[in-house]
Protein backbone atom coordinates (compact mmCIF):
# COMPACT_ATOMS: atom_id res chain seq x y z
CA UNK A 1 0.00 0.00 0.00
CA UNK A 2 1.23 3.49 -0.88
CA UNK A 3 -0.55 6.52 0.59
CA UNK A 4 0.23 10.11 -0.43
CA UNK A 5 -1.24 12.92 1.67
CA UNK A 6 -1.13 16.61 0.70
CA UNK A 7 2.28 16.21 -0.96
CA UNK A 8 4.00 19.36 -2.23
CA UNK A 9 7.42 20.11 -3.67
CA UNK A 10 8.98 23.19 -5.19
CA UNK A 11 12.07 24.23 -7.09
CA UNK A 12 12.88 27.58 -5.53
CA UNK A 13 9.67 29.61 -5.41
CA UNK A 14 7.91 27.49 -8.06
CA UNK A 15 5.72 24.59 -6.96
CA UNK A 16 6.21 21.50 -9.14
CA UNK A 17 3.78 19.42 -7.05
CA UNK A 18 0.96 21.13 -5.18
CA UNK A 19 -0.95 19.32 -2.41
CA UNK A 20 -1.47 15.96 -4.15
CA UNK A 21 -3.21 13.09 -2.33
CA UNK A 22 -3.96 9.55 -3.51
CA UNK A 23 -3.60 5.89 -2.58
CA UNK A 24 -2.30 2.89 -4.53
CA UNK A 25 -3.60 -0.53 -3.55
CA UNK A 26 -1.45 -3.68 -3.84
CA UNK A 27 -1.49 -5.49 -7.17
CA UNK A 28 -2.78 -2.56 -9.24
CA UNK A 29 -1.44 -1.05 -12.48
CA UNK A 30 -1.93 2.73 -12.47
CA UNK A 31 -1.19 5.29 -15.18
CA UNK A 32 0.22 8.69 -14.20
CA UNK A 33 -0.62 11.09 -17.01
CA UNK A 34 -0.42 14.81 -17.60
CA UNK A 35 1.05 17.40 -19.98
CA UNK A 36 4.75 18.08 -20.31
CA UNK A 37 5.97 19.88 -17.19
CA UNK A 38 3.07 18.60 -15.08
CA UNK A 39 5.41 17.21 -12.40
CA UNK A 40 5.16 13.51 -13.23
CA UNK A 41 8.90 12.76 -12.89
CA UNK A 42 9.15 14.94 -9.79
CA UNK A 43 6.29 13.02 -8.18
CA UNK A 44 7.96 9.66 -8.90
CA UNK A 45 11.25 10.89 -7.42
CA UNK A 46 9.40 12.04 -4.30
CA UNK A 47 7.71 8.66 -3.92
CA UNK A 48 11.02 6.84 -4.32
CA UNK A 49 12.77 9.11 -1.81
CA UNK A 50 15.17 10.77 -4.23
CA UNK A 51 13.70 14.17 -3.39
CA UNK A 52 12.66 15.44 0.06
CA UNK A 53 9.04 16.47 0.61
CA UNK A 54 8.45 20.20 1.13
CA UNK A 55 5.06 19.49 2.69
CA UNK A 56 2.77 16.52 3.20
CA UNK A 57 3.85 12.91 3.55
CA UNK A 58 4.30 9.59 1.77
CA UNK A 59 3.48 6.38 3.66
CA UNK A 60 4.57 3.02 2.29
CA UNK A 61 4.55 -0.43 3.87
CA UNK A 62 6.92 -2.01 1.34
CA UNK A 63 10.03 -1.48 -0.77
CA UNK A 64 10.02 0.92 -3.73
CA UNK A 65 12.02 0.73 -6.98
CA UNK A 66 12.22 3.23 -9.83
CA UNK A 67 12.72 2.58 -13.54
CA UNK A 68 14.29 5.88 -14.69
CA UNK A 69 13.81 7.57 -18.03
CA UNK A 70 15.97 6.14 -20.79
CA UNK A 71 17.43 9.61 -21.42
CA UNK A 72 18.88 9.63 -17.89
CA UNK A 73 21.24 6.72 -18.71
CA UNK A 74 24.62 6.93 -20.47
CA UNK A 75 24.24 4.14 -23.03
CA UNK A 76 27.85 4.51 -24.18
CA UNK A 77 29.05 3.15 -20.83
CA UNK A 78 31.26 0.11 -21.64
CA UNK A 79 29.31 -2.63 -19.86
CA UNK A 80 27.15 -5.55 -20.98
CA UNK A 81 23.41 -6.06 -20.67
CA UNK A 82 23.98 -8.56 -17.87
CA UNK A 83 26.12 -6.09 -15.93
CA UNK A 84 23.54 -3.34 -16.43
CA UNK A 85 20.72 -5.47 -15.04
CA UNK A 86 22.85 -6.54 -12.07
CA UNK A 87 23.31 -2.87 -11.17
CA UNK A 88 19.68 -2.93 -10.08
CA UNK A 89 20.41 -5.31 -7.23
CA UNK A 90 20.27 -3.78 -3.76
CA UNK A 91 21.22 -4.94 -0.30
CA UNK A 92 17.54 -4.86 0.70
CA UNK A 93 16.30 -8.14 -0.76
CA UNK A 94 13.40 -10.33 0.18
CA UNK A 95 14.14 -13.48 2.12
CA UNK A 96 13.20 -15.63 -0.85
CA UNK A 97 15.57 -16.02 -3.77
CA UNK A 98 14.92 -13.49 -6.52
CA UNK A 99 14.82 -14.15 -10.24
CA UNK A 100 18.10 -14.39 -12.14
CA UNK A 101 19.29 -11.99 -14.82
CA UNK A 102 18.64 -14.66 -17.42
CA UNK A 103 15.07 -15.21 -16.21
CA UNK A 104 14.31 -11.50 -16.27
CA UNK A 105 15.81 -10.96 -19.71
CA UNK A 106 13.65 -13.81 -21.00
CA UNK A 107 10.62 -12.21 -19.37
CA UNK A 108 11.21 -8.87 -21.14
CA UNK A 109 11.98 -10.51 -24.48
CA UNK A 110 15.80 -10.32 -24.52
CA UNK A 111 16.83 -13.92 -23.89
CA UNK A 112 20.39 -14.71 -24.95
CA UNK A 113 21.51 -11.05 -25.08
CA UNK A 114 23.35 -11.01 -21.75
CA UNK A 115 26.75 -10.33 -23.38
CA UNK A 116 25.64 -7.56 -25.74
CA UNK A 117 27.09 -4.10 -25.10
CA UNK A 118 24.79 -1.23 -24.23
CA UNK A 119 25.83 0.78 -27.28
CA UNK A 120 24.66 -2.10 -29.51
CA UNK A 121 21.06 -1.90 -28.34
CA UNK A 122 18.07 -0.39 -30.10
CA UNK A 123 15.79 2.04 -28.29
CA UNK A 124 13.24 -0.68 -27.55
CA UNK A 125 15.95 -3.01 -26.25
CA UNK A 126 17.23 -0.29 -23.94
CA UNK A 127 13.77 0.08 -22.40
CA UNK A 128 13.57 -3.68 -21.86
CA UNK A 129 16.94 -3.65 -20.09
CA UNK A 130 15.79 -0.84 -17.80
CA UNK A 131 12.65 -2.80 -16.93
CA UNK A 132 14.69 -5.93 -16.15
CA UNK A 133 17.03 -3.83 -13.99
CA UNK A 134 14.03 -2.52 -12.03
CA UNK A 135 12.41 -5.95 -11.70
CA UNK A 136 15.54 -7.58 -10.27
CA UNK A 137 15.03 -5.53 -7.10
CA UNK A 138 11.89 -7.58 -6.32
CA UNK A 139 10.25 -4.46 -4.90
CA UNK A 140 6.69 -4.26 -3.59
CA UNK A 141 6.08 -1.04 -5.53
CA UNK A 142 7.55 -0.24 -8.95
CA UNK A 143 7.56 3.29 -10.36
CA UNK A 144 8.22 3.64 -14.10
CA UNK A 145 9.18 6.99 -15.65
CA UNK A 146 8.14 7.24 -19.32
CA UNK A 147 8.86 3.58 -20.18
CA UNK A 148 7.22 3.90 -23.62
CA UNK A 149 9.26 6.85 -24.93
CA UNK A 150 10.59 6.43 -28.49
CA UNK A 151 9.67 2.76 -28.88
CA UNK A 152 7.60 0.91 -31.47
CA UNK A 153 4.06 -0.36 -30.77
CA UNK A 154 5.05 -4.07 -30.46
CA UNK A 155 7.69 -3.25 -27.82
CA UNK A 156 5.22 -1.03 -25.99
CA UNK A 157 2.65 -3.83 -25.98
CA UNK A 158 5.21 -6.30 -24.66
CA UNK A 159 6.34 -4.00 -21.82
CA UNK A 160 2.73 -3.37 -20.85
CA UNK A 161 2.07 -7.13 -20.83
CA UNK A 162 5.03 -7.66 -18.47
CA UNK A 163 3.71 -4.93 -16.17
CA UNK A 164 0.27 -6.55 -16.14
CA UNK A 165 1.86 -9.88 -15.17
CA UNK A 166 3.68 -8.17 -12.31
CA UNK A 167 0.43 -6.63 -11.04
CA UNK A 168 -1.27 -10.03 -11.18
CA UNK A 169 1.33 -11.49 -8.78
CA UNK A 170 0.85 -8.62 -6.32
CA UNK A 171 3.33 -5.91 -7.31
CA UNK A 172 1.97 -2.35 -7.35
CA UNK A 173 2.97 -0.32 -10.43
CA UNK A 174 2.70 3.40 -11.20
CA UNK A 175 3.55 4.25 -14.81
CA UNK A 176 4.27 7.80 -15.96
CA UNK A 177 3.04 8.04 -19.53
CA UNK A 178 1.55 10.19 -22.26
CA UNK A 179 -1.11 7.52 -22.79
CA UNK A 180 -4.60 8.87 -23.17
CA UNK A 181 -7.90 8.02 -24.85
CA UNK A 182 -8.41 4.29 -25.44
CA UNK A 183 -4.88 3.56 -24.17
CA UNK A 184 -6.09 4.31 -20.64
CA UNK A 185 -8.15 1.11 -20.72
CA UNK A 186 -4.91 -0.85 -20.29
CA UNK A 187 -4.74 0.30 -16.65
CA UNK A 188 -6.71 -0.40 -13.50
CA UNK A 189 -6.64 3.24 -12.43
CA UNK A 190 -5.54 6.61 -13.79
CA UNK A 191 -4.03 9.62 -12.03
CA UNK A 192 -4.11 12.85 -14.03
CA UNK A 193 -1.92 15.65 -12.69
CA UNK A 194 -0.93 19.15 -13.75
CA UNK A 195 1.09 20.11 -10.67
CA UNK A 196 -2.10 19.39 -8.73
CA UNK A 197 -4.39 16.35 -8.92
CA UNK A 198 -6.84 16.79 -11.80
CA UNK A 199 -8.53 13.38 -11.70
CA UNK A 200 -8.19 10.01 -9.96
CA UNK A 201 -10.19 6.87 -10.70
CA UNK A 202 -10.84 4.09 -13.16
CA UNK A 203 -10.42 4.94 -16.87
CA UNK A 204 -14.20 5.34 -17.19
CA UNK A 205 -14.39 7.59 -14.14
CA UNK A 206 -11.57 9.80 -15.44
CA UNK A 207 -13.32 10.19 -18.78
CA UNK A 208 -16.48 11.25 -16.95
CA UNK A 209 -14.50 13.76 -14.88
CA UNK A 210 -12.57 15.28 -17.80
CA UNK A 211 -14.73 16.16 -20.78
CA UNK A 212 -11.87 17.46 -22.93
CA UNK A 213 -8.74 15.37 -22.39
CA UNK A 214 -6.98 17.05 -25.33
CA UNK A 215 -7.02 20.42 -23.60
CA UNK A 216 -5.69 18.91 -20.36
CA UNK A 217 -2.85 17.01 -22.02
CA UNK A 218 -1.81 19.85 -24.32
CA UNK A 219 0.87 19.49 -26.99
CA UNK A 220 2.08 16.10 -25.75
CA UNK A 221 -0.95 14.44 -27.28
CA UNK A 222 -0.69 15.97 -30.71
Amino acid sequence: MLTVNQLSFGYGQKLAINSISFQLKPGTLTALVGPNGAGKSTLLHLLQGRLPCCDGCVKCNGSVALMPQKAAIDWSFPITVQQMVKLGKTSRRRSKEGRSVEQLLKLVGMAGMESRRLNQLSGGQQQRVLLARALIQESDILLLDEPYSAIDPPTRAHLLDVMRQQAEVGQTLLVSSHDWGKALDSYDRVLVIDRHLVANGTPAQVRNTISDMDSVMGDCCG
